[in-house]
């Protein structure tokens, strides 16, 4: 793989369920297929996919994954990568832990899925709950469907949790690890802690970063410095910049993934493009 080691994988995370109306938030499937397909367009090797219900808050909708995966595959020239939430859910669309992981029991293109490694409080909205039987149903449910998990990281005592899974048989290697900083009730996005969680994964494992807010940027390099990859999108950031008057300039997920581009050729690496991404992360190539 050394002709991939100048590559970085950027993936974009295009709704989230948090992020507030306001914004340029694509929320229709339609809507979220179009921004995917903009998204590998303009460098993006993986997209992150979450669903929201019909008042746009968060939810767990099966059929709108299903027809997300469908539109963006119907783009004929469109090889990204599909990664869909395990934990889309908000406190006004709660949902069954077996509904959590349907889509990708139904879906054979859903390539990767995100595993929440642990239970945490998101300050100050609700306790976010993945308890251990969740996860062992989640893991399960993964192998048997042939999808690569994306361990998300929000405080170090996921690592061990994800370690622990590892030791049961539960977990394939090489893993795929989330560093995901500057929740309320996880680790700040600071560089010292993208350094701290890089050099404590296992061995041969792969790692991506990203920060919430104004700790995006600081992360953003970081990770890109440390030989990681790299995570941008509306999800996690909906903050372009400041123009001179000082007015915010807000972001779309097109924009977010230029920048990310941008940032990682000015390192002297290459953005990876999808079919290397799957080569890094262990993936099988895109059979249309």
């Amino acid at each position: 793989m050394s002709n991939l080691k100048n590559k970085v994988i950027i993936t974009a995370a295009l709704t989230g369920a948090l992020t507030p109306k306001g914004y340029k938030i694509p929320e229709t499937p339609d809507e979220i297929a179009e921004d995917a397909y903009k998204c590998w367009k303009a460098g993006a090797s993986v997209v992150h996919i979450h669903t929201r219900a019909k008042d746009g808050l968060g939810a767990m909708v099966t059929e709108d994954f299903l027809e997300i995966v469908k539109k963006i595959r119907a783009y004929k020239d469109c090889d990204v990568v599909i990664n869909c939430t395990s934990s889309g859910s908000t406190p006004a669309h709660m949902c069954p832990d077996e509904m959590r992981y349907r889509h990708h029991e139904l879906c054979p293109e859903i390539e990767m899925g995100s595993v929440d490694s642990g239970s945490m409080n998101f300050t100050p909205i609700a306790v976010f709950e993945n308890s251990p039987q969740f996860l062992v149903k989640l893991m399960t449910a993964y192998n048997e469907h042939d999808v690569k998990p994306e361990f998300e990281i929000f405080d170090p005592g996921m690592l061990t949790n994800v370690n622990y899974y590892y030791n049961q048989g539960l977990i394939k290697t090489p893993m795929h690890f989330q560093f995901c900083l500057g929740v309320t009730g996880g680790m700040p996005a600071t560089v010292e802690n993208v350094e701290y969680l890089s050099r404590h994964i296992p061995e041969g494992s792969t790692w991506s970063a990203f920060g919430i807010g104004a700790g995006h940027m600081p992360v953003l390099y970081t990770a890109i410095a440390l030989g990681g990859h790299v995570r941008v999108g509306l999800e996690d950031n909906v903050v372009y910049g400041f123009d001179e008057d000082g007015k915010k300039i807000i972001a779309t997920n097109e924009m977010l993934v230029k920048r990310a581009v941008d940032a990682v050729k000015t390192f002297g690496k290459q953005p990876a493009t999808a079919a290397e991404a799957r080569e890094i992360l262990g993936l099988k190539p895109l059979v249309r």
